[in-house]
């Protein structure tokens, strides 16, 4: 087969990992000379520990899976299984924490309720106060701002792999079009005015829902989603696993029932995290800095400020895990992502034409998830 591929994040280029992988030839078109996106705008993280429970943990169980293969065998994507752990301070953040132990899925995803000296001999960063800390296993980080360019530099030794940027796709071509330069297969057209024929197109555009996309599928169920986010200069020692605070019970969907419900009319947000729909997520880079966020914002036109408050607010919970004042902040940036409206469903996956699908909507587990969305997506497509 020859399947073309449209767009280079993540999503689009596992789709093109797996296509290679079962023996066919991909050409690989982005907007862009590289992908900028959310691919590499994130945490780096394999989120398993927050993942709704039934097809969204399967989903995610699986991708971690392949995560660890792909990185076996690409070291530049940087993957490493160093788990995660949420401290937690007040009796309504732990009974969170244990009600999650007892579930049946605990031992999937690695869960265990570890006491502070315990949670400190696995991190030893973490010298400030709290109580105890849910630790999940399963959780592991690759480098989002490299992964991408190690994946292309292996698909491209495989020899049935053309890498096509800065070229935006502007139309789906009806096979066997008179005078479109198309073959009997489906096919697309670049802003260069070429034409791309293959066995199966899929569109991997991300956030880039406009256009072409819009066109195709004008009833999509995705939402656009910002956050904001940063990264430090090197912490000056290892942080040996992911960290996450309480407020990231109340965003990720496992920790739900009546403990949250509990913690949630109890323990209000700060106001600054509840305006910016806050959680703590953090990650040491392999040079040494911490990824840091996030926050979300829903309603359009979003901002195109980097609002200060929120920075100064992560600051804060992180000083107060690490028990000593952050390095020098390095980044600040913003991303964009696209969500299904319906955030049961891991993706969208869609049909918009013959022969040509569109796979969009993960939310925010596109870097978690995207290998075993597109395993998915091969196998029901018949690569």
């Amino acid at each position: 087969m020859r399947v073309i591929v449209v767009g280079a994040g993540v999503v689009g280029t596992m789709h093109a990992w797996h296509a290679i992988s079962r023996g066919h030839e991909v050409v690989q078109i982005e907007r862009e000379s590289e992908a900028r996106g959310a691919s590499l705008r994130n945490f780096g993280q394999i989120w398993v520990s927050g993942r709704a429970g039934g097809e969204e943990l399967e989903t995610a169980l699986r991708a971690r899976e392949l995560w660890e293969e792909i990185g076996g065998r690409v070291p530049g994507v940087g993957f490493r299984a160093n788990g995660s752990l949420t401290p937690v301070r007040t009796e309504l953040e732990l009974a969170v924490a244990e009600a999650v132990t007892a579930r049946a899925d605990a031992g999937p995803r690695g869960h265990k309720l570890l006491g502070a000296d315990e949670a400190r001999a696995l991190n030893p960063a973490l010298r400030g106060d709290f109580t105890a800390a849910l630790w999940c296993e399963r959780d592991a980080a690759v480098e989002p701002r490299t992964a991408q360019l190690a994946l292309k530099e292996a698909l491209l030794a495989s020899g049935r792999y053309s890498y096509l940027g800065g070229r935006e796709v502007r139309e789906v071509v009806e096979p066997g079009r008179t005078g479109s330069g198309a073959g009997s297969g489906p096919a697309v057209r670049d802003d260069h005015g070429d034409v791309h024929t293959g066995d199966a197109v899929v569109l991997c555009t991300g956030a880039w829902l406009g256009g072409l996309v819009r066109e195709l599928a004008p009833e999509l169920p995705v939402r656009r989603v910002r956050l904001q986010m940063m990264q430090t200069d090197p912490l000056g020692e290892e942080l040996t696993t992911s960290v996450a605070d309480a407020d990231s019970f109340r965003y990720y969907p496992a920790y739900a029932g009546e403990a949250l419900d509990a913690l949630n009319s109890g323990q209000p947000q700060t106001p600054v995290a509840d305006e910016h729909r806050m959680q703590l997520l953090m990650v040491q880079r392999l040079d040494g800095g911490l990824t840091i966020g996030d926050t979300h914002a829903y309603d359009h036109p979003f901002d195109f400020d980097l609002l200060a408050d929120p920075y100064e607010h992560l600051t804060t919970v992180v000083e107060s895990f690490v028990g000593r004042p952050l390095p020098r902040i390095r980044r600040r940036w913003a991303g964009v992502y696209a969500q299904c409206v319906d955030t049961s469903r891991v993706v969208h996956r869609e049909q918009v034409r013959d022969g040509v699908w569109l796979v969009t909507g993960p939310g925010g587990r596109g870097m978690t998830c995207a290998p075993a969305i597109a395993e998915t997506t091969a196998n029901e497509l018949g690569w």
